[in-house]
């Protein structure tokens, strides 16, 4: 039986001891902890002790808001005593690191007002949004996007209630939030939107607050090698703020308990140059971040001056911050004999039980009062005069950075007529081309035209996606040192308008924080491992929706995405390849903000990537491969096929003037080529059969149009697909989404779906799509069968035919390694 002392030390004789016996594990208390004593690289203390006292009491306002946004719907300045009637029903928000980002903005604010900066934030931790909010509204931005809440007493009661309230606003940094690109509900990506947004834009310094929980995501550990691609000639800055609160909901943070030491080089392997600033006594951090944020933004405009005006351009070693502050900084240490401030139970509502506990909501009240607001507002509810001339004025606040709302920055592209890049197409079908070669060429003249304000991003694949025609304008940026060897085909300049990391996270993120500035770009990728960013598509298009609801939002350039390397392609990468599944990602998000394209040729490549390019808020996907193909439309014929977005080719139908006994459809470049062939198969062997061809390149066009605006209506589907024959429907992607799309069509029973099954290997081209039934027999099989009423048992012979040749190409594949010359060479035969 254990001891009383030994109970105490949490140690029972019946199993191990969970108190740590190695005293490495503890070795580094004094530095994971802000109560240790003040800690700062940079010693200066230049705040006087009228500034001290004005920098506390601001802060301390922020805090009260911030609480006011947790906790109450009425009595918004404590002008009577507190009830329970004036706090929410439900409480629900963040408070860990309120304090610390809002007393990060507070000093960074100082510096823009003293050196005129052109600057804004970005908010990494998602949930403590109330820190950023609560100066946003002391600053009057809240107020004139917002005027019913205004800074008065009114005003102030509104704003307290909207938060986290229906009708209201989230808990992160949502579009509805002036001075937002970035909502942060998902964490990883502050610093990959915060460089995004400072590219090309030479005057701005993205201050980007990187929560110690955030850090521990796959994406922001990739995008701190962001600074090997910023021009400190051409691009902005970003000073990142890593906020150690020591932290998670329920657990320490990783970078919170590893040694100053260990954390300092890793930050410098990184390639940046750290500052700490760790503590909680409030008078010593004041000194100690205003010194270290001056020491920032002094070396960031002595790089930044050094490289524009010698024309030196390097890779400096960016300054950035460590920031160790208690979570839910303020805060009583403990409540009901349990650790708060400096501890987990700070990360959401630091009281949950106010309704309940009549000590709690007594602490609430001697806590909010203790910021003194009688003190902090006027009579009438707005901050006092003196606080109030803080902040910096007009666009210069943070929060009112047009940068954060970059619609109203943005510039159209200068596009040259995209038909001056024509595949000339005399006969459909029978000629090979390069579709993404050629829209390469086209792409080096925009960006050409457009030398700053357009950049093409990608993971490592340029070259390999056929695009490399624009190396003949542009290279691609680096920063990170050159070799000799470089020079024999490395395409690497700092100059460069090309961005290539093998991270597709991060090319992403710098994508989103480049239109959402007011930019403009494309994003190229392997279509099997575009899947790595699905949850940031995801996020992006709630961003885009959200912001359509929100009046004061303008539109910004499109996100397009284009996916080559494609599925019907992967046949020599094997099965890890092979998933065009994206697709249906995309499907699944909201109709005003999503749209799909499968350019069937090069023409049409071309005609949809025009369209994509000058369209606004939405989240382009086209997919086409990067392979030589038959070219099938001239252009006047594709700009008005991709304009309809599906439609008939007379030139591969045999139904003019009468009822088709089939439709023959395709969605997809490879798997047109094949249905066209089945089609060819039928009309040579069964030419008794009138067969409608039909191809579709706006995928949504197949919805109805009540869900979806692109979508056909039911006579305009019908008219096309009918709604009482048989339709054999080729897909590039997985058949079921197609099945989806034209659920409760008439005669959507009839529709017969061939697409990707999660079938394949190394195969040849022709082995992988007979394996997943979009092979031009096995469709030519499944028309035949979907035709006994027509037919009878008159396609028993060509059915037998097309068996036997599809194990016969088979068998070939496996014999010499190819497909048969019938295959790789076929061309239209009518």
């Amino acid at each position: 039986m254990a001891t009383k002392g030994a109970e105490d030390a949490g140690v029972n004789d019946t199993g191990p001891s969970e108190v740590p016996h190695d005293t490495t594990l503890t070795a580094g208390q004094d530095e994971w902890s802000a109560y240790s004593g003040t800690r700062s690289t940079v010693k200066d203390k230049p705040l006087s002790s009228d500034e001290l006292d004005k920098l506390t009491r601001y802060f301390h306002a922020t805090l009260y808001l911030c609480l006011g946004m947790l906790y109450l719907k009425e009595n918004p300045l404590l002008r009577e005593p507190l009830k329970r009637e004036h706090i929410k029903p439900r409480l629900l928000g963040h408070w860990g690191s309120d304090a610390g980002q809002s007393f990060t903005y507070i000093h960074f604010s100082r510096m823009v007002k003293k050196y005129d900066l052109d600057a804004f934030v970005i908010s990494g931790p998602g949930h403590g949004a109330p820190g950023l909010i609560s100066n946003f509204y002391l600053e009057g931005v809240y107020s004139e996007t917002y005027p019913n809440k205004s800074e008065d007493v009114e005003g102030l009661q509104r704003f307290f209630k909207q938060f986290s309230f229906p009708g209201g606003i989230g808990s992160h940094m949502t579009p509805e939030t002036p001075g937002s690109i970035h909502e942060g509900g998902e964490l990883g990506y502050s610093i990959s939107h915060a460089f995004g947004a400072v590219f090309d834009h030479p005057k701005t310094i993205a201050l980007t607050i990187v929560g110690d929980g955030e850090a521990e995501t796959g994406p922001l550990a990739t995008s701190w090698h962001s600074n090997k691609f910023l021009n400190p000639a051409t691009d902005g800055a970003v000073l990142p703020v890593l906020h150690l609160n020591g932290y998670k909901i329920n657990n320490p943070t990783v970078l919170a308990r590893i040694s100053e030491d260990e954390l300092i080089k890793l930050m410098q392997g990184y390639g940046w140059t750290p500052y700490i600033v760790a503590g909680s006594n409030l008078e010593e951090m004041h000194q100690a971040m205003a010194g270290t944020v001056e020491k920032c933004v002094q070396e960031i405009l002595h790089y930044q001056k050094e490289a524009r005006e010698d024309g030196k351009v390097y890779r400096p070693r960016w300054p950035m911050i460590i920031l160790r502050s208690p979570k839910g900084w303020t805060a009583p240490r403990k409540v009901e004999d349990h650790y708060l401030e400096g501890f987990f139970r700070a990360h959401q509502i630091p009281l949950p039980k106010v309704h309940a506990d009549d000590e709690q909501f007594k602490i609430l009240e001697a806590w909010m009062r203790s910021y003194k607001p009688d003190q902090l507002f006027t009579e009438e509810g707005k901050l006092i005069p003196e606080l109030r001339e803080l902040p910096p004025k007009g666009n210069k606040r943070m929060s009112a950075n047009p940068i954060t709302n970059g619609g109203t920055i943005r510039k159209p592209l200068k596009l040259e007529d995209f038909r001056k890049w024509a595949i000339k197409v005399t006969n459909p079908g029978t000629l090979m081309a390069p579709s993404m070669n050629t829209f390469g060429e086209w792409m080096a003249d925009i960006m050409k035209r457009n030398p700053t304000n357009f950049r093409l991003m990608g993971p490592d694949e340029t070259e390999s996606n056929k695009l490399s025609a624009v190396y003949a304008v542009t290279k691609k940026v680096w920063m990170g040192g050159y070799l000799p060897e470089d020079e024999d085909g490395g395409n690497l300049a700092p100059q460069g308008r090309v961005m290539e990391m093998l991270s597709e996270h991060t090319v992403e993120g710098w994508l989103e924080g480049y239109t959402l500035s007011g930019r403009h770009g494309l994003l190229n990728s392997y279509e099997p491992f575009i899947h790595i960013i699905d949850s940031m598509v995801n996020q992006h298009a709630k961003w885009l929706e959200k912001c359509a609801e929100v009046s004061w939002r303008q539109q910004v350039s499109s996100l397009n995405i284009l996916l080559t390397s494609t599925v019907w392609r992967q046949d020599h990468n094997g099965f890890t390849h092979q998933d065009p599944g994206f697709l249906d990602v995309v499907a699944n998000k909201s109709p005003e903000v999503v749209r799909i394209y499968l350019p069937p040729d090069g023409n049409c490549l071309l005609s949809v990537m025009d369209h994509c390019f000058r369209s606004t808020n939405y989240v382009n996907t086209i997919v086409a491969d990067k392979q030589l193909h038959l070219q099938f439309l001239p252009m006047d014929d594709a700009i008005a096929h991709c304009t309809k977005g599906l439609g008939i080719w007379p030139w591969a139908s045999n139904d003019a003037g009468a009822e088709p006994d089939l439709v023959m459809a395709s969605c997809g470049d490879v798997v047109t080529q094949e249905a066209l062939a089945a089609t060819a198969l039928l009309r040579q062997h069964l030419p008794e059969l009138k067969i409608r061809f039909v191809n579709v390149v706006d995928l949504f066009k197949l919805m109805p149009h009540k869900y979806h605006p692109h979508g056909c209506t039911a006579d305009e589907y019908a008219a096309v697909f009918t709604s009482d024959r048989p339709v054999v429907f080729n897909f590039h992607s997985y058949p079921w989404l197609v099945h989806r799309l034209t659920y409760q069509r008439a005669g959507q029973q009839l529709m017969h779906v061939r697409g990707y099954r999660e079938k394949g290997n190394i195969d040849t081209p022709l082995e992988l799509a007979i394996r997943n039934g979009t092979d031009r027999f096995g469709l030519a099989v499944l028309a035949i069968d979907c035709l006994k009423g027509v037919l009878g048992n008159r396609g028993s012979a060509a059915r037998e035919r097309f068996e036997k040749e599809k194990m016969e190409s088979m068998a070939y594949a496996y014999e010499t390694g190819l497909d048969p010359e019938d295959f790789t060479g076929w061309t239209w035969p009518f």
